[in-house]
Parts: C-alpha cells; sequence; structure tokens
C-alpha cells in the first residue's frame, strides 16, 4: 500500500481542518457544549446515519446497521492551559508548523477523534460496513471523571459494542491496556488547642507526619517492582484548625495510587492499612462532584484495576493487521499506558477493548503540545482498516 491510499488530497485537507477546528474550540471539562454541537452538525454532514447526545452531554454518530458493533472512543474535553503567553504558538490556534499540528488537545486528544470521525465515513465510502455498524463517541468530562462518560452513554443507549478503540495518543502503536488507579483520601485526627498552649492540644499534622514517611516509604519500594509497577503519589495536603491560632484538630492527603497489572483491590487495602498502623486516621476512595455542560450532576469514585487484552485476542489480531495494511509492516512494539482511560468502562463490562491513537502521550497537557499531520492521516488509514477487517 503507499502512504494514504485510501485518503485523497482532499480528504486529507478536510480532515487537517476538521482536527485544526477542534483545537480552536476550548473544551474544557464540563464546557464541552460548542465542541460537541460543532462535531454533531460534521457527522451529518459526512453522511452518518445517526447522531445522538445524552442528557450527559456525550455524543455518539453510527453507521451502518449490521450485526457486527464496534466503537471508537475519544474524549474531546482537554486540561486548561495557565501560561498562554509561554507557548511558542496559540494554545488554541491549531497552527501548523514544520508539519506538526499545535495546541490544547493537539495530543490528548482531539486528533484521534478527527481521524475516527472522518475513518468511519470513509469506511462506508469504500464499501467496509456490510454487515456492520460503526459507531464513534465523543465524550465529555474525562480528564475528571474517565470512564462515568462511556457508562452513562452506555446506559441511557441501551449499547454495548461487541468491541471498542479507545482513540487516546500512544504514537500510533496498539495499546494492549493501562494502569489502574485509585484517588485516595487520608485524614488524620487531633485536638484542638490554642497554640500558646500547644501541650493541651494533639497536632493532627504532626500525626500525618510519620504517614507521609511511610508513602514515601511505600512508593520506593514499588519503584523496585519491574517495569510495568504501580506507583504512590502524594499530590496535596491541607489542614482545618479553629483559627490561625490554633492547634490543627484535622489534616488531609490528597493521594495518587497508579495500580500494576495483577494488584488488587485487597492489595490495595492491605498497602493502606500498613501505612495507617496506629495513627489516629482513616482513608477513603475520593469522590469527586462535577457538573456537565447539560447541568447533570456527576459523581466519581475513582477506582480502577489494570487491564490488559491478550496478543492473541481476536480483536488484537485484527488491530495488527490492520497494523500491517498500514504501514507495510509488523507492529515493532506495543503500548502499555501508564495513565487511565475511557477503556475502564467497557473493560469492566467484559467488552474487548484495545488503544490506538496519534500523538506522543508525553506531550499531553503540556505547553507546547503538538502532533505530526502524518499520524493523524496514518491514524485515519488505521482505523479505516480495523473497520474493514473487524
Amino acid at each position: 500500500m503507499t502512504p494514504y491510499e485510501y485518503l485523497s488530497s482532499q480528504f486529507q485537507k478536510d480532515l487537517l481542518e476538521f482536527a485544526q477546528s477542534l483545537i480552536r474550540i476550548k473544551s474544557l471539562p464540563g464546557q464541552e457544549e460548542e465542541i460537541i454541537h460543532f462535531i454533531r452538525r460534521r457527522m451529518l454532514d459526512l453522511g452518518y446515519d445517526e447522531v445522538r447526545i445524552d442528557s450527559m452531554g456525550n455524543l455518539i454518530g453510527r453507521i451502518g446497521s449490521g450485526n457486527k458493533t464496534l466503537l471508537f472512543d475519544s474524549h474531546i474535553d482537554t486540561v486548561d492551559v495557565n501560561d498562554t503567553d509561554q507557548w511558542d504558538y496559540p494554545p488554541f490556534g491549531g497552527e501548523v508548523v514544520d508539519g506538526r499540528l499545535y495546541g490544547r488537545g493537539a495530543v490528548d486528544m482531539k486528533c484521534g477523534a478527527a481521524a475516527s470521525i472522518y475513518a468511519v465515513a470513509l469506511a462506508r465510502q469504500l464499501g467496509f460496513i456490510q454487515g456492520k455498524t460503526l459507531y464513534v463517541s465523543c465524550t465529555v468530562m474525562e480528564e475528571d471523571c474517565d470512564g462515568v462518560n462511556l457508562r452513562h452513554l452506555f446506559q441511557e443507549f441501551n449499547l454495548k459494542p461487541h468491541s471498542v478503540v479507545i482513540c487516546e495518543p500512544s504514537n500510533n502503536r496498539i495499546a494492549l491496556g493501562h494502569k489502574g488507579k485509585a484517588q485516595i483520601s487520608v485524614k488524620t485526627y487531633g485536638l484542638s488547642a490554642h497554640s500558646s498552649a500547644p501541650e493541651k492540644g494533639v497536632n493532627a499534622v504532626y500525626e500525618m507526619a510519620e504517614i507521609i514517611q511511610r508513602i514515601e516509604q511505600t512508593n520506593l519500594e514499588l519503584m523496585k517492582k519491574g517495569e510495568l509497577r504501580g506507583s504512590l503519589a502524594l499530590c496535596s495536603i491541607s489542614s482545618r484548625s479553629a483559627s490561625l491560632n490554633a492547634i490543627p484538630s484535622e489534616c488531609e492527603v490528597y493521594l495518587d495510587r497508579r495500580i500494576a497489572p495483577g494488584e488488587t483491590k485487597e492489595d490495595i487495602e492491605q498497602e493502606m492499612a500498613r501505612i495507617l498502623h496506629g495513627k489516629n486516621a482513616s482513608w477513603e476512595i475520593q469522590t469527586l462532584q462535577r457538573k456537565s455542560w447539560t447541568g447533570m450532576e456527576v459523581d466519581y469514585r475513582p477506582f480502577h484495576l489494570a487491564w490488559k487484552i491478550d496478543l492473541d485476542h481476536e480483536l488484537s489480531r485484527v488491530c495488527r493487521a490492520a497494523y500491517r495494511e498500514t504501514f507495510g509492516k509488523e507492529p515493532g512494539e506495543f503500548v502499555f499506558w501508564d495513565f487511565s482511560t475511557n477503556a475502564v468502562t467497557p473493560v469492566s463490562l467484559g467488552i474487548p477493548t484495545i488503544g490506538f491513537g496519534p500523538g506522543d502521550p508525553k506531550l499531553a497537557h503540556m505547553r507546547n503540545e503538538n502532533c505530526p499531520v502524518s499520524q493523524l492521516l496514518d491514524a485515519c488509514q488505521f482505523y479505516v482498516q480495523v473497520a474493514a477487517k473487524i
């Protein structure tokens, strides 16, 4: 196959301009209304059979009506930009410089969304959808609440696809899975007293001090466990007291625990018991509350185990064949993402799931985020081939 055999020059131009347009629409979590409606209009222009928006604000487009169902998922929210003046190119400009598309979301993950939206439309034009139903979801609030969006979409529309491709950035390599995560709140408890008589109180911050040392030591031990290891990081700390002149009666830290394959819920529970042993303290999985652009109140309890699809699974074989067709060679290596994605929902429902997307994930959330245009085009062709071979 010659490069972009299925992508005419006009198609390539339209796809790139669409990706640029997505970057130019600011879409923070809970503020995705404009971009959702923009994508809806484009899907209809591309000939999608059906485009729907659920009550949370997620969008799903459908082409075909066959028995075999495949979903490509991308979230279209991004993290914010707080250093605009330090970017080489405007973060919401969508500029192409030296063959690279710059802007917030170029990597995470508007190029993946654009490629999948156009790929499914092209798969129909090429006659690749006989006996199949192809879906593309554009989900909201993933940066804060990964997986909740897809779960809601599946429930509201009574949808359970046979296979799912997560279009998160992977440098256009096949991603076989990712680590799990637990977002944990730890609290210590003391006794308030006036700061002029600290001996009459119990300082909750001091109670937390040894716990913090145990957290650091736990992470050092995790770092010794090989390449696919877990991690534990303290990300924030706060205390509560009656005034600036009072001994803190409560101290809280927020922990981010990344979970390696094979680690279980019981492993995490035992780890936290060791960290808190002998201390007047408690821990829990933190529950986050957010509001979607439609006004829906969303609760998110961030605890997900790691997952990995077998290399010999039918979906893996399809993706390897699509890779060979797209790039003219065998996949040189496979990816296991360090970060969490919407895959946590289909995996929890027993749906075979795999990942592939344009852009270097190390550039996600960073200043000067950018994606090679060639990867955008290659990803589109790969998705077409997955649709053809599924």
